[in-house]
């Protein structure tokens, strides 16, 4: 089995719950958890890398990753598995040391490409069935936290029998 190294993780439903509100004068709001907060400032203290992938070119994802101090940003992107190579081998590391956490179809390329795919309770179906985990707390409420959680605590890793993508 492959040790995890590093989280990469989508936004819109992963870190938050996939809903936005706008504001009478345009601005976008989007609501984050604390305890997803908590979650990513201990795995980083314990060694872990992360990643923002995200679809959309929001500054809400700058400004969460600035709060976090995630330097490997990938906003607007169309191709999530091409970003999460480009982040493993930014920092030295096989796909197979890679966790990816996606919620949607645009999510489904960076699942088979990384080493341990996860998602959220309430993922779409499709993204539920392809990865190798699947949270009980639903995105923006946590699940974020107890992947992470679980990923410390050596309960997940990328299996042996799993072939990344390219």
């Amino acid at each position: 089995m492959s040790a995890i190294k590093a989280v990469a993780l989508d936004v819109d439903g992963v870190l938050t719950d996939g809903l936005f509100v706008w504001g009478p004068e345009g601005a976008e709001f989007k609501q984050f958890s604390f305890r997803d907060v908590m979650g990513i400032s201990l795995a980083k203290k314990a060694g872990l890398v992360f990643a923002l992938i995200s679809g959309e070119d929001s500054p809400l994802v700058d400004r969460f990753a600035r709060k976090m101090g995630i330097t490997d940003l990938f906003k607007g992107c169309k191709d999530k598995a091409a970003a999460l190579r480009e982040f493993a081998q930014r920092h030295g590391l096989a796909l197979a040391e890679v966790c990816f956490i996606g919620d949607d179809v645009n999510d489904l390329s960076a699942c088979a490409a990384a080493g341990l795919a996860a998602a959220p309770a309430d993922a779409h179906p499709q993204v539920r069935r392809a990865v190798g985990y699947v949270a009980q707390a639903c995105g923006g409420h946590g699940a974020v936290r107890e992947i992470v959680d679980q990923l410390m605590a050596g309960g997940l890793t990328a299996p042996p029998h799993r072939q990344p993508g390219p």
